[in-house]
């Protein structure tokens, strides 16, 4: 099986962070999470990788989502998870708090009993670097509780450690570059094994109007379980802003190699609230 090398990817990642000074709003540049725009910039869904925007203090953000799948393997099948919740709070000295409830999911797979039950809870913390006119710097930590269902939660504690570089080469287009390393376990009913992975994702965004932003994006990991080899999938979709704190989007994903999340392809609805 062929390795891949991910230096390269960290390597830059890691200059483009210590590269991004530490401009704060009430200088000449302004930040790009905040203006009419903002809660474009600030979603994490309905990408798999993050905003690299804090939620500023003393505001929130809810999001919440509807996903069906089709998935791999001889007998195929369907999962759906909702409600995908997401709840950021806004913190002082440029961070915010995560919390992701667990999800519902149900898998239904032809000649085999139907299985349902909970997600793992997941909490975490965001720091914005700083920003510059064109660059916007951001790290995370994420911690999986042991919690969820036997089917579909984490048996042990899993961890999350992001680094998230965002470049705009004109007002109305966006580069994401995410990587992370993970520490995770699978459910208790595969097994519960832990394994490790770094998770490379880019993200390319368009903003032709104020209101409406299509996204394009490619995410990977180097293992996908104990013992198993890399996954990488795709997905795009639209973003639409009803009002300045109400967002509407639609998504849609594929499978490219390997079988990083079990499906061959899926879509999805959300919505997304500033308060």
């Amino acid at each position: 099986m062929n390795k891949i090398n991910f230096f390269p990817i960290t390597a830059l990642l890691a200059t483009l962070i210590m590269s991004i000074q530490a401009v704060r709003a009430d200088d000449a540049v302004q930040n790009p999470c905040t203006g009419p725009s903002a809660l474009l910039a600030l979603l994490d869904r309905p990408t798999v990788s993050d905003s690299a925007c804090v939620v500023q203090y003393g505001q929130a953000v809810l999001e919440a989502g509807y996903q069906h799948a089709n998935l791999t393997g001889t007998g195929g099948g369907t999962a759906d998870n909702f409600p995908e919740a997401e709840l950021r709070f806004g913190m002082p000295g440029h961070n915010e708090f995560v919390l992701l409830p667990p999800n519902d999911n149900l898998q239904q797979v032809p000649g085999s009993p139907h299985l349902q039950g909970f997600s793992a809870t997941t909490v975490g913390i965001k720091h914005e670097l700083g920003y510059t006119k064109h660059w916007l710097g951001a790290v995370e930590s994420l911690f999986t509780l042991p919690s969820g269902s036997p089917a579909f939660g984490s048996r042990g504690t899993g961890v999350a450690f992001n680094g998230i570089v965002d470049y705009a080469p004109s007002n109305d287009t966006g580069i994401s570059l995410q990587l992370g390393v993970t520490s995770q376990t699978n459910p208790a009913l595969a097994g519960g094994g832990r394994f490790t992975s770094v998770n490379p994702d880019i993200t390319f965004t368009w903003l032709p109007l104020w209101n409406l932003q299509f996204y394009g994006e490619v995410y990977g990991q180097s293992r996908t379980g104990p013992g198993l080899g890399s996954g990488f999938d795709a997905d795009g979709g639209v973003q639409y802003l009803l009002t300045p704190s109400c967002e509407v989007d639609l998504e849609e994903g594929v499978r490219l190699s390997g079988n990083l999340g079990g499906f061959t392809h899926y879509f999805g609805a959300g919505m997304g609230f500033l308060f």
